[in-house]
Formats: C-alpha cells, structure tokens, sequence
C-alpha cells in the first residue's frame, strides 16, 4: 500500500470513527461516569469488538454473513436487545447525594466485556468493512500485508478518536454535583442508547 492511498484510508477511518453511534455514546457515558483514564478498559473492548469484525471480513467470513439474510438478521436483533438492554440500565441508574465518585463504580473487566459486545453485535461495522477494504486493495499485492496494515489503522485511529469522547465527556464531570443533573445525565444517555438501537434496527443492506 503506497503512502497516498494510506494517507486517503486514513482519513476514511477518522471520518468513520468520528461519525455517531453506538460505540461513540458507549464511550462518552463511560467518559462522564469514569473519566479518562477510567474508560480505557471499555474503549480497549470496543476494539476488541473492532478487531474481531475486521478478522472477520479479512478470513472472508464477512462477505458469507452480509450475504446472509438469517446471519444478519439475528446479529442485527440481539444488537438491538442489547442497547436497549443498556439504555434501560443507565436510565434507571441510581444517583447519589453527593458527588458521581462516591457512587458504587462497575469494574474494568465488565465495562470491557459490555463495550466489546457493543461492537460485536453490529452487523452495519461488518457490511461497512466488506464494502470499504476492496476499494482500497491494491490488485497483484499479497493481500495479507495490505488487510494488516488497514485493520491496525481502523483501530489505532478509532482509539484515539474514542479517547477525544472520553475526553470531551468527561469535562461534564464537575457539573454532576446533584443528584437531579446526574438523573438527568444518566436518563440523556440511555435515551441515546435506545436511540442508537433505534437507528440499527432500522438498518437495512442497500
């Protein structure tokens, strides 16, 4: 791959990391709960999510999914089932009387395990990869190499564009000072988790 067409991949993958969903509202409620630092372990699942849907397509198992109605379909619903899942819980959030750190915190370990299911139930990542990586394969280059190199940067730059979400969320910390702006908070982002699974059920292959 020259370093012009990596260049033009590159900014794909930030454009695709940047635009909303459910992966981006994962990370901000995590940034506001948790902080920066704090919402490493879930910004790590998602890309374990991630990585797991490029090696899918990169096997070539990918392209045998998007072309599977029944595969699809039932990736797409329990995708569904589980933001909703989580909408409902962060809706229903219990806040407390004094600050957002003296509230019982979720471990790093389920925070991890819930973010990487987040991206492994969204069959939109795996029919977006079958349709983007042959655009930008080179013909008569090994295609391992080329799948390698795109993969690793889908994830380093979805990292990073997960941290500015932390980053950005977790400014609103220091205003989550009573419990009715925590209640509201927490009800603003299980309504975009709902949303989320709104916008993927209403997803359909073009």
């Amino acid at each position: 791959m020259s370093l012009t067409l990596w260049l033009t991949f590159t900014v794909a993958a930030i454009l695709i990391s940047l635009s909303p969903g459910a992966g981006a509202v994962n990370t901000m409620s995590n940034g506001l709960r948790y902080g920066v630092r704090q919402s490493m372990p879930a910004i790590l699942g998602l890309q374990l999510g991630y990585g797991a849907q490029i090696l899918l397509v990169g096997a070539g198992l990918g392209a045998l999914v998007a072309s599977s109605v029944w595969a699809l379909a039932i990736i797409k619903w329990l995708g569904v089932a589980y933001l909703i899942w989580l909408g409902v819980q962060k809706w229903r959030e219990p806040v407390g009387v004094g600050a957002v750190e003296d509230q019982p915190l979720a471990s790093g370990r389920s925070r991890f395990w819930q973010s990487a299911l987040v991206n492994l139930t969204n069959p939109k990542a795996t029919v977006f990869l079958v349709a983007l990586f042959p655009q930008f394969l080179v013909a008569g280059q090994p295609h391992g190499p080329q799948l390698v190199a795109m993969g690793t940067t889908l994830i380093l730059v979805d990292c990073l564009v997960m941290l500015g979400y932390a980053l950005l969320a977790s400014q609103l910390f220091r205003f989550m000072t009573t419990p009715e702006r925590q209640r509201q908070m927490n009800r603003v982002f299980g309504g975009l988790f709902v949303t989320a699974a709104v916008a993927l059920a209403s997803f359909k292959r073009s």
